[in-house]
C-alpha cells in the first residue's frame, strides 16, 4: 500500500486554524509573500487558495468586505472580471490546461468557504484531473508547493 503524506493540510481537516474576523481583510495588510498574494490591483487583490484543487488555484478578492455580487460596486465589478481574465491568460501560460474553472460560490449553503467575503476563484483544470485520490480519497495531489507557486505566478505576472 501506498500513503501520501500531506501534513500541511492538517489544520484545514481538524478546523484548528480558525482564525477571528475575515481572513480576506486581514490578508492585504501582510506582506505579498506570507499573504500569497501574487497581484494587488486597486478595488480588488489575487491570492492563492492556501487549499487549491489544482496547481495555480487563485481567487480574485475585493477589498470590500461584502457579502453579495449585487452589493459590489461596478468599477469593483468591473476589476474582478479584467484580473480573472488576466489570470486565465497566466494559468493558460504557466499550465497549459485543457480548461478553466471560473466561479463564486456566494452564501455558506452556496459552498462558500468564506461566506462573508465574496470572491472569484480561477483555476487551471485538465482532462481526467480528478482520480480515484481526489474523488474516493478526498486527497488532492499537487506536484508544487504554494511557495513555488507563488514564486511562479508572480514572475509571470511581472509585478
Amino acid at each position: 500500500m501506498d500513503y501520501l503524506w500531506t501534513p500541511w493540510r492538517y489544520a484545514y481537516i481538524t478546523g484548528a486554524e480558525k482564525p477571528k474576523g475575515c481572513i480576506f481583510c486581514k490578508l492585504p495588510m501582510q506582506d505579498d509573500k506570507n499573504a500569497k498574494i501574487v497581484y494587488r490591483a486597486k478595488q480588488c487583490f489575487v491570492i492563492l487558495n492556501s487549499y487549491p484543487y489544482t496547481p495555480g488555484h487563485v481567487m480574485v478578492v475585493p477589498y470590500a468586505h461584502l457579502d453579495e455580487l449585487q452589493k459590489l460596486p461596478a468599477e469593483t465589478a468591473h476589476e474582478m472580471m479584467d484580473l480573472s481574465q488576466k489570470m486565465e491568460q497566466v494559468l493558460r501560460g504557466l499550465y497549459k490546461p485543457d480548461g478553466v474553472n471560473l466561479g463564486m460560490n456566494i452564501g455558506a449553503a452556496a459552498g462558500a468557504g468564506i461566506a462573508g467575503h465574496i470572491h472569484m476563484h480561477v483555476l487551471p483544470r485538465w482532462v481526467a484531473d480528478a482520480n480515484f485520490v481526489s474523488v474516493v480519497g478526498e486527497t488532492r495531489v499537487l506536484p508544487e508547493t504554494l511557495e513555488t507557486t507563488w514564486e511562479r505566478m508572480k514572475k509571470a505576472i511581472g509585478n
